[in-house]
Order: C-alpha cells, then sequence, then structure tokens
C-alpha cells in the first residue's frame, strides 16, 4: 500500500486557565464496496477543527465543500478546486488499499470492510497566546481496530497487529518520508491550526456571548462532606477565568480544585465546571468568580449554603443546575496524506 504525502491544501483545519487545547483532523473512510444506507457512501472525508466539521468530500458528490461560513468566505476557489482533486486521488488510492488489505487479512468480498486514516495535530494556546505543540496523529485502522500509527517521537511506525508488520517494515525503510511526517504534525499542521483559528476568531468576535453563572453543592462520598461545584454556561469564545473563592481568597488544585476544562455545547458556546470537596458544616462564605470578555466586570456569585441532595442548609446554593452534557463521540476516521509507498 502506498504512503500518501500530505498536501498543504488539503489540510484544514480545545479551557481551563491557564492555557486552551485546540485540534485539527482529517478523517477518511473508505469502504470495500458501496451499502445500500442513505448518507453512508463509498468513501467520505472531512475536516475537523476542535471537533467540528469545517469541510466534506464524499464519493458521490465528488467535491470538497466547506462546511463553516468563515472557510466559505476566507478560502478562495482555487483552494476548494486543488482539495477537490486532491480528495479525489485519495478515493482511488483507499479503493486500491482496500483491496490489499482485504487479501492481507485473508476476507472475502461479500462482506462490507471499512479502511480509516486519521491525521492531525494538537496544540495548547498559553496565556500569552503563543502556541505549543501537544501531540501529532497519523493513524490507520482496519474494520474498526488499530492497524498502524505514527509515533512522533520516535519518527517510527507502530504496528499492533501482525498483518501490519510489512506495512511498518517499508514505510519505516524510508526514512525521509518519516522525517516529513514528523515536520508536517509538528510545523505545518499547526501552522494551518493557527490560520483556521484566526479566521474563526474573526468571524465570531462580533457575537461574543456572556457566560452565565450556577454555584450548587451536592452529597459528597465521604459523610459530613459536600461538593461545591460552580458552573458556567452558554460563553463564546472559549476563553475564560473562573475560580472557587472562599473568604475571597481562590482556591487552587491544593485545596482539592477540580475542573472539567472548558467543554463545548450544543449550540457553539461553551461551560466549564470546578469543584471541591467541603464539611457540611463548613460556615465560610463561598463564591464562583468569572471573568469572560464578553462581561463589563467579572461574575461573581455567593453560594446560599444549600445542598441539593442533602435534605438541609449546609451553611446557609440556589437551587441545583442539573445539566446534562451530549458527548462528543469523534468516530476514528481518517486525515489528510498522499502517498508513495504499497502496504
Amino acid at each position: 500500500m502506498e504512503r500518501m504525502q500530505i498536501q498543504s491544501n488539503d489540510l484544514n483545519v480545545k479551557m481551563c486557565s491557564p492555557t486552551v487545547t485546540y485540534s485539527l483532523n482529517y478523517i477518511y473512510t473508505a469502504l470495500s464496496k458501496p451499502v445500500e444506507l442513505p448518507g453512508i457512501h463509498e468513501f467520505t472525508a472531512m475536516g475537523l477543527m476542535n471537533n467540528k466539521q469545517i469541510d466534506y468530500y464524499d464519493s458521490v458528490a465528488k467535491k470538497k465543500i466547506p462546511k463553516q461560513d468563515w472557510m466559505r468566505e476566507k478560502l478562495p476557489a482555487d483552494y476548494w478546486e486543488k482539495g477537490t482533486q486532491s480528495r479525489k486521488s485519495k478515493e482511488q488510492w483507499f479503493k486500491v488499499n482496500v483491496d490489499i488489505l482485504m487479501k492481507r487479512m485473508m476476507h472475502n468480498s461479500t462482506d462490507v470492510h471499512i479502511l480509516q486514516w486519521k491525521v492531525g495535530c494538537e496544540i495548547d494556546q498559553q496565556p500569552d497566546g503563543t502556541l505549543k505543540f501537544i501531540k501529532g496523529i497519523d493513524q490507520y485502522s482496519y474494520d474498526g481496530d488499530d492497524f498502524l500509527a505514527f509515533d512522533d517521537a520516535t519518527m517510527q511506525w507502530v504496528a499492533p497487529v501482525d498483518q501490519a508488520l510489512p506495512t511498518k517494515r517499508k514505510w519505516d525503510g524510508v526514512q525521509i518520508l518519516n522525517q516529513y511526517i514528523k515536520g508536517y504534525l509538528e510545523k505545518e499542521c499547526v501552522d494551518w491550526l493557527s490560520k483556521f483559528m484566526e479566521y474563526e476568531e474573526k468571524e465570531f468576535s462580533s457575537a461574543d456571548s456572556p457566560p452565565k453563572v450556577y454555584p450548587f453543592a451536592k452529597k459528597a462520598q465521604i459523610a459530613g462532606h459536600v461538593r461545591l461545584t460552580c458552573m458556567a454556561t452558554g460563553f463564546y469564545p472559549k476563553d475564560v477565568v473562573m475560580h472557587i473563592k472562599k473568604n475571597g481568597v481562590p482556591l487552587t488544585k491544593h485545596d482539592g480544585v477540580l475542573s472539567t476544562g472548558v467543554l463545548p455545547n450544543d449550540d457553539d458556546t461553551y461551560q466549564i465546571r470546578m469543584s471541591v470537596q467541603i464539611p457540611e458544616a463548613d460556615k465560610e462564605t463561598y463564591e464562583c468568580y468569572v471573568d469572560h470578555r464578553a462581561l463589563k466586570e467579572p461574575i461573581v456569585e455567593k453560594w446560599d449554603g444549600k445542598c441539593c441532595d442533602c435534605g438541609s442548609v449546609v451553611g446557609g446554593v440556589i437551587p441545583a443546575v442539573i445539566v446534562i452534557i451530549g458527548v462528543l463521540i469523534l468516530v476514528v476516521l481518517f486525515g489528510s496524506v498522499q502517498k508513495s509507498h504499497n502496504w
């Protein structure tokens, strides 16, 4: 199976203080044969930024299209034309290599088999705005099982199954290609992600949404204690500062503070929760402090001492706010590199 080379025109692009994490991934999925199911195509490709789809291609429409307004507005027609040609070539590459893997796995053509590929990068944005590379991803799966993955640290391919060993040996034998992949994941991917972050930020800069803040408490696992939670939700963009304060002093992780980090809501806004375990008889003053650029001044919400499932007043929270968060399931699909060796 040939190893694709990454093309920059095909690279389309997660907060609790002090850093914010962002990701950019491309996901490709190829079926061994067509299936008669609506919306399921023999080949699909999509770009995801922070798990949100930004572009799409399938084997029926055969055209790479933007899925976000800012992608459509910021990128020229030439970008989409070249991207379409790149996706078409990858569609052919996958068609050939699904057949190769089926033979290697000794699978017949009666059943449907799936080859998937994911490539991309993850970065942290520091408090000063600089971007720090966290990790790169370049991995394949066959019928939902891990098949082959690139180790960015060692510049070697990792084969979790014996059938992937021939490909590992072949690709590891071309070190210049592995060096290129490492450079792509650590530099080029980060550059594209940075550019797309800037495009998105400009698109939504006039649509800032302030957070709503709710303090509440529930029974803790340890008898005689409650877990006090501060939740901020509905804010955009995702950059936010939150503290749980005791008598005006921010508590830290050394005091047992836990944080979910910033999580996405279904409406493209964000939420974050912080919590700390305190004695049920604690009479101190606790507050939720939240600052966000959509606010003229920080929000400070005082906990009123109520515990939603304790059956008593602890020290003196508005009724509990229970939020069901939809878990984002990213199907392990796969990404953006045009290849030059056989499996």
